[in-house]
């Protein structure tokens, strides 16, 4: 059954009643243009942009299925080849994984010299750089450790974890050593999940709390798609006062 057309005959004497005294001249005025706003098809307005619709004055472009998700971290894994000797490489595809067992997660193209140490060795570290050690990383992640000593070259210091099977390097003021939980082959990339055995830092970097803090550790970030690295900005504030602004 059509109810379309009643539908609109009553709103239609409706709307003549409003406008039959000058006092609703301005309501019957909201109501028309709520009525034209309501015929209007769903979807992004004829000849706007693809995803922009009214109102959306900038509305948003695709940038395809694509790992834009900046900013990324920036670590310094390190591992042993099978022959013993240190190696480390920068990632950024990495992150907490988990609290209970506390993990890591770290994604590695199988074509990496490291993703042969770990599988190997079944460990591995993370070493947090500051921005001091923002050229060692940019080093560490350019260059195959199958071709180069990484170590030497940047004149870092390998240190032998007394925990995992693999060396931290002794420059980089927080370090998470890792023993590998599980492997996920994911496509392109193999994910390694590294339970986290012990995390060691410089005591510089500690703040009143017994913690990293964030103006003396000075990490920094990788912004994806350009290609560089940034350092941190300002405070904004703890997450209980800015969640605040919207609680009763």
């Amino acid at each position: 059954m059509d109810r379309s057309k009643p539908a609109a005959a009553s709103a239609a004497a409706f709307y003549r009643r409003l406008t039959s005294t000058r006092s609703s001249l301005r309501l019957a005025a909201m109501l028309s243009a709520a009525f034209l706003l309501a015929a209007a098809p769903f979807g992004p307005a004829a000849g706007s942009p693809e995803g922009e619709g009214p109102g959306d004055g900038e509305g948003k472009r695709s940038l395809g299925a694509r790992t834009i998700a900046p900013p990324a971290p920036v670590w310094i894994i390190a591992a042993y080849d099978t022959a013993g000797k240190p190696n480390m490489m920068t990632a950024s595809w990495v992150g907490i994984a988990c609290s209970r067992p506390p993990s890591v997660a770290v994604s590695l193209r199988e074509a990496t010299y490291t993703f042969g140490c770990i599988t190997a060795g079944g460990a591995f570290t993370v070493n947090i750089p500051s921005t001091a050690l923002a050229a060692v990383a940019a080093y560490a992640g350019s260059v195959s450790g199958r071709d180069e000593d990484k170590f030497s070259a940047t004149s870092t210091t390998p240190v032998a974890s007394e925990l995992v099977n693999a060396p931290y390097v002794k420059e980089c003021p927080l370090v998470l050593e890792c023993r590998v939980s599980h492997t996920f082959e994911l496509g392109l990339h193999t994910m390694f999940i590294g339970e986290i055995v012990d995390v060691k830092a410089d005591a510089a970097v500690l703040g009143e709390n017994g913690l990293p803090d964030p103006e003396t550790l000075a990490p920094f970030v990788y912004w994806v798609g350009e290609g560089g690295f940034y350092g941190l900005g300002d405070r904004l504030g703890s997450v209980r006062e800015l969640a605040r602004q919207f609680m009763p």
